[in-house]
């Protein structure tokens, strides 16, 4: 409840962006104003951008759940490990998530937006069966643990910035608010999605797991190759869908 505070803070003291301000302005001394954001970037001219971005984010989403969110199941009904062990292993993983989070993010700056985004879902690839295919305590902290810092921690800490330069200022809050929420649409059906193949066809949370990763970080790396590269991109309060 207290993080609804934060709503007051940014609603009364946060100033809006100056280029969006400036946008804003352009709109009606042009009288050009967007009055339906959500309807033009599916617009022609906008909409492959759009469908593109939704591909990245929905790739993403999907890579990040295979990995996590039943980890938890695998680990306690296939390998049969105590809740402390599996928290052990969550724990040391969502820390090394965060540390990387910063980590890709300064790679992003660095060397642009798709090596920081390519790098990290290749090398889950190969890690992914490391902690999967074992029953090896040791192998699997070490490694879903390393996992942390790139299927887990490659996406969603760029996601923000990559939205963002791929949208031209007017539509810019509605466009990257569409394409990561229907991402995380995608993303929410991946837990029932693995859970009924584990448990219809007795496969035991793994392999599903190790599917949807192989699947999602493979989608993913080819959403990012075909897409631009946005690093340095200039921001504009020029009008330009209207």
């Amino acid at each position: 409840m207290l993080p609804a505070f934060a709503v007051l803070y940014v609603r009364f003291f946060v100033k809006e962006p100056e280029i969006w301000v400036e946008n804003q302005r352009l709109q009606r001394t042009q009288q050009r104003v967007i009055k339906a954001p959500l309807i033009s970037i599916f617009k022609r001219g906008m909409i492959l951008n759009t469908l593109h971005a939704c591909w990245v984010t929905a790739s993403g989403f999907v890579l990040y759940y295979s990995i996590t969110v039943l980890f938890a199941a695998h680990l306690q009904v296939d390998l049969k490990m105590s809740p402390g062990a599996i928290g052990e292993i969550g724990v040391a993983a969502n820390l090394v998530t965060f540390l990387a989070s910063a980590s890709w993010g300064w790679v992003a700056d660095r060397f642009g937006r798709k090596a920081a985004q390519i790098l990290p879902a290749l090398i889950a690839i190969p890690i992914a069966p490391m902690y999967l295919l074992t029953g090896n305590f040791t192998l699997i902290w070490w490694s879903y643990v390393a996992q942390g810092a790139f299927g887990a921690g490659g996406f969603a800490n760029q996601a923000p910035a990559y939205l963002n330069e791929r949208f031209p200022t007017e539509v810019r809050a509605t466009a990257a608010g569409f394409c990561y929420h229907q991402g995380a649409i995608w993303g929410g059906m991946v837990a029932p999605v693995l859970a009924y193949f584990a448990t219809n066809y007795q496969l035991g949370y793994a392999i599903p797991m190790l599917i949807g990763t192989i699947a999602a970080a493979t989608s993913f790396v080819v959403a990012i190759i075909v897409g631009p590269e946005t690093k340095g991109k200039k921001m504009e309060a020029d009008v330009v869908l209207a």
